[in-house]
């Protein structure tokens, strides 16, 4: 029937058209088919001297059989949600498959996830994945390790991904701000392309230096310093003690606890951090 798929006997018919040197549109009329459908067919397998309706009919069951392998199952929510997501971070200036495969891995049920699982969730091909993962693995943001049963990579988050990514971002202007006060010098302070360089080396270094606390003073790392040194000997300690012990201004652990705060803590943590600001 038209629009149906080919029979194996509509597929013999084709041949003995052929055979007998009847064009596409005699055979179609022959078969009430759409001559495009019989042209494509030919086309398809082999073409108008090796067209073979055996080989045209296993060659194409075994085709969709491999389709109905491959289609994807519909989108549900979560989905949604982690495109959604990956569209966010690629506004940010993440890459955009690096950004698809760190928002499964955000929103995965299991704490890690393989190669072949990012391949069937994201529907590409091995190698997008794996220039992803080189690119979240150089700025910090994953790591791996392997299965201990199977020949198998798991690819893992990190813990402090955003603030690894802050850091990263910190650098990259910071590595800007130089490279154009390099070409500023290069070029002299009084020549257009100078004075343009001066402004971006100037623009880049100050958001750098805000970014990592000001120069030399990278609050992020503070802020974790000051908690693997809050607690001593299983009992929380004031803030006057912890700068004493890091040799740091009272100040400065004050705002590395501010900064430690506003993370994601356990009840426990944020009950000593309440403690220790008072």
């Amino acid at each position: 029937m038209p629009g149906g798929r080919l029979s194996h006997q509509e597929r013999r018919a084709i041949a003995a058209g052929l055979s007998d040197g009847l064009g596409y549109a005699e055979i179609a009329r022959q078969l009430d088919r759409p001559t495009s459908t019989i042209s494509r067919e030919v086309a398809r397998n082999g073409g108008g001297r090796g067209y073979r309706a055996d080989h045209a009919h296993y060659a194409t069951s075994s085709r969709a059989r491999r389709g109905r392998r491959q289609t994807p199952q519909a989108p549900n929510d979560t989905d949604e949600y982690a495109e959604r997501f990956a569209a966010v971070m690629v506004d940010g200036g993440i890459p955009r498959m690096a950004a698809r495969v760190l928002a499964r891995l955000y929103t995965a049920e299991s704490r890690s996830l393989t190669a072949a699982q990012l391949v069937n969730a994201l529907q590409v091909s091995p190698a997008s994945i794996s220039k992803a993962i080189g690119y979240l693995e150089q700025v910090g943001m994953l790591h791996r390790e392997p299965d201990p049963r199977r020949r198998l990579q798991h690819y893992v988050m990190a813990e402090d991904v955003w603030q690894q990514a802050w850091k990263s971002s910190s650098r990259t202007n910071l590595n800007w701000a130089e490279t154009a006060a390099e070409g500023a010098e290069l070029f002299g302070p009084d020549s257009p392309a100078g004075r343009r360089l001066a402004q971006m080396a100037d623009f880049f270094g100050a958001l750098g230096d805000d970014m990592s606390g000001g120069p030399g003073f990278d609050i992020l790392d503070d802020a974790l310093t000051v908690l693997a040194a809050y607690r001593e000997g299983g009992r929380v300690i004031e803030a006057d003690r912890v700068a004493a012990v890091l040799g740091w201004p009272v100040d400065r652990v004050k705002t590395a606890l501010e900064l430690a705060a506003a993370t994601r803590l356990t009840p426990e943590q944020r009950a000593d951090l309440a403690t220790a600001a008072e």
